[in-house]
Parts: structure tokens; sequence; C-alpha cells
């Protein structure tokens, strides 16, 4: 029988010794792990921006970017109740944060419409066969339509928008392909190479364009600016 203080983060696991109270069966480290990390976001975003609809609203959005980067990465899939779900909450916590109402919309479409150019490109060059293997086809599972993109990842990125509006939605492409990029390219040498989701480099970019994203673009435009 499942009692309240059963599910109490972090502190359940603990009292628990990290095993189920009915059946002793072991329950996995990842919980309390991603639990001390949720608890950590939102205490370090009202520590920042103090009790505030802002500090709410990032926190909320890192508790989302975290779903999103542990469902995409151990099942590829983004389920809606995080995107479509986290579009919402964006567009409406957008009426009372710097961002603004108008701008949260223009990215929500500008993050959807820029990854879908991307998606049909891809798409593309599969079909031409630019690109492609195993991995691809193995991972989406039989009688799935062969896709470079699925359609989570643009739902993803719209969320993203109404977050962080157009050019937040720029950085955090460029930050997540950058980061993927990078942690892709030892694996250009082996024979074997792992299909990992495109939308966990887009919570990571998104993360450090939510923390340091103008402090990023401040310091770019001062590069190209003598």
């Amino acid at each position: 029988m499942v009692v309240w203080y059963d599910n109490i983060p972090v502190i359940s696991w603990l009292g628990l010794a990290g095993k189920c109270r009915t059946c002793k069966n072991p329950i996995s480290i990842q919980y309390p792990i991603v639990e001390a990390i949720v608890a950590c976001a939102w205490a370090g975003a009202f520590w920042f921006l103090g009790f505030t609809v802002e500090a709410l609203s990032a926190a909320l959005f890192i508790t989302l970017l975290i779903g999103i980067l542990l469902t995409d990465a151990q099942h590829y899939i983004i389920p809606d109740e995080l995107s479509l779900g986290g579009l919402a909450a964006g567009l409406v916590l957008a009426f009372f944060t710097p961002i603004g109402w108008a701008a949260a919309v223009i990215g929500a479409a500008a993050g959807y419409l820029l990854l879908w150019v991307v998606k049909a490109g891809g798409d593309l060059a599969l079909k031409k066969g630019w690109i492609g293997g195993k991995e691809i086809t193995d991972t989406l599972g039989e009688g799935e339509p062969l896709t470079a993109m699925g359609g989570g990842d643009l739902k993803m990125m719209a969320m993203i928008g109404a977050f962080l509006g157009g050019r937040g939605v720029l950085l955090t492409v460029f930050l997540g392909a950058l980061t993927g990029t990078l942690i892709y390219l030892p694996f250009l040498f082996r024979k074997t190479k792992p299909l990992v989701p495109f939308g966990i480099y887009l919570a990571l970019g998104a993360f450090v364009t939510l923390v340091a994203g103008d402090r990023l673009a401040d310091w770019y435009a001062g590069m190209l600016v003598p």
C-alpha cells in the first residue's frame, strides 16, 4: 500500500533506503537525483530573481527542460504534455514577465518554423541517401516513417520560443547544434555511431540561453564591433 509520505522528493527515497515499501524492489537512484536537481533549480531561480513571476517562469522552464532531456534520452520521445503544456504555460506567463506576450508568440512561431525548415532539409537528405544509416532505422522501428527529426522537436522549440523569445530561439539552436557537433565528433571515426536525440542538445542550449544568453550575445557583439 502506497502512503503519501512515500512520495516526498528525496526524503522518501532515503527513508525507504532506495526500496519499495511493499515489494522491496530497488527504486532507481535516478529519481532522488532528478528531484534534487529540480529542487535546486527552483531554489536558484527564486534566489537570483526574488519571489517574482519571472522566477516562477524560469523555474518551470528548467523543470520542463529536465523532463524533456530525460525522456528524449531514454525513450526518444518528447511528450506533448511537456512541449505543448509548456508552450501554453510560457504564453500565459509572458503576460507577467519582461519578455511580453507578443515576443513570446513570435518566439514560439520562430522556434517551430526554424526547426521545420531543418527537418525538411534533413528529410530531403534522407530521401536522397545523403545521410542515414542503420542506427536511424533501428531507433525509429519497423513501419515508422523515416525522418531526420521528430515532430516533438518542433513543438519543443515552440515551447522554448515562448519562454525565451526569437533571439533566444536562435541562440538555443546554435548552442544545441554546436554542443551536438562537439560531442559527436569522436564517433565519426567509429564504425558504429550512436543516435543521440537532438532534444537533448536543444535542452542544454536552452538552459545556457536562459542563464547566460544576454551575456553571450553581448560578448559576441563586442567581438564584431571594435
